[in-house]
């Protein structure tokens, strides 16, 4: 039998004449956290809105469970939607606003006594039953918000930008509780957001979207270390993106300096996008780098510190935990597995897709 949950086929979107999607396939599994991830109008919140049933295609079929539901209204289906604006019913209380749905389904007292109770342990809101949603945090509403989703015992849980009106504690806060909950539960989880950061610490596979196309999909750790264009490495973690020239099998020229990848395949001399983490580039003596630059700025992070160093006309940024002094010359050395090269892209709007299973 087949793992598959959800499957979209050759969707496209337009509004106002833009188009916001573009023959776009996506398969997600059972129980997978799954998170789309990419820049404000990238596609990714009307991709959870199909799915959800809240918007309709122009063209192309929603399958879920090997059913087409590409015609069936949200209460339909067997999923359920948490927004960025949690929609509490302000004149109800908490156990109220849980026991909303069930109510709707005719469940019987008991019944719905025994949900509100569990649904309220698994978000530790236990004892919060009877407030009012007004003196609940935008944590706790957030949490009653999933709980009462949850006790609907949706298939798959969509959840768009559910985080962003939070600050940063009680977002690493939630972060941990969505996990907990997820797997407790064993249900599917799709996550919309633009944070880069919540993606990457909460994912099973990451979906990154750029234009209404699909550019990497991939585990957190692929998609970080194996970024497969510069838009992704751009944008999911801090990059050097520097041009290159890949002189032959394992060799790059950056900056009129020949430096060893292990990359292989690109034909002789062709023109490269080449990428370095800044916590790969390590801060040298002069004489000891493969490059050589001064030291223009330094920040202090906390966990380290963030250095840029010109190199003729180029800005490196590193990430060292040990400090160096602003007009300094200093070397800067790379392991030649941390190195990433990449194709130029025929043009803005080349696909790549890559899923790593």
């Amino acid at each position: 039998m087949s793992d598959e949950i959800l499957r979209l086929r050759n969707i496209s979107k337009t509004f106002d004449g833009k188009l916001i999607l573009e023959d776009f396939n996506l398969s997600i599994k059972k129980n997978e956290f799954v998170t789309l991830l990419g820049p404000s109008g990238c596609g990714k919140s009307t991709t959870l809105r199909i799915i959800g049933g809240f918007l309709k295609p122009d063209e192309g079929q929603v399958y879920f469970e090997g059913k087409d539901i590409s015609n069936l209204p949200p209460d339909k289906r067997n999923v359920n939607t948490v927004f960025q604006k949690y929609s509490l019913f302000p004149h109800m209380t908490v156990a109220e606003n849980i026991a909303f749905g069930l109510k709707l389904k005719k469940k019987s007292k008991q019944y719905i006594d025994d949900k509100i109770a569990y649904a309220l342990k698994l978000v530790n809101m236990d004892g919060y039953g009877d407030r009012q949603p007004s003196s609940l945090s935008g944590g706790q509403q957030q949490r009653v918000a999933i709980a009462r989703a949850i006790v609907n015992e949706p298939k798959m849980l969509l959840l768009d930008e559910p985080l962003g009106a939070l600050d940063l504690k009680l977002r690493h806060d939630m972060q941990r509780e969505l996990i907990k909950i997820k797997k407790e539960v064993g249900i599917t989880f799709v996550y919309v957001t633009h944070d880069q950061d919540e993606a990457l610490t909460m994912s099973d596979r990451i979906i990154v979207m750029n234009q209404g196309i699909i550019q990497q999909m991939g585990t957190s750790k692929s998609i970080y270390d194996e970024p497969q264009n510069a838009f992704v490495a751009d944008f999911i973690g801090d990059s050097n993106i520097i041009d290159g020239v890949m002189e032959k099998d394992c060799l790059v020229r950056i900056q009129d300096h020949r430096i060893p990848c292990v990359d292989v395949g690109f034909g002789k001399d062709e023109l490269v996008d080449v990428v370095i983490r800044p916590e790969d580039l390590v801060i040298v003596g002069e004489a000891e780098g493969l490059l050589t630059g001064m030291v223009v700025s330094i920040i202090f992070k906390g966990a380290y510190y963030e250095i840029k160093v010109r190199v003729q006309d180029y800005e490196w940024m590193v990430q060292s935990v040990n400090p160096a002094q602003i007009g300094s010359m200093v070397g800067l050395t790379i392991l030649p597995d941390n190195i990433q090269i990449m194709h130029k892209p025929i043009s803005a709007d080349e696909e790549i897709v890559k899923e790593e299973e």
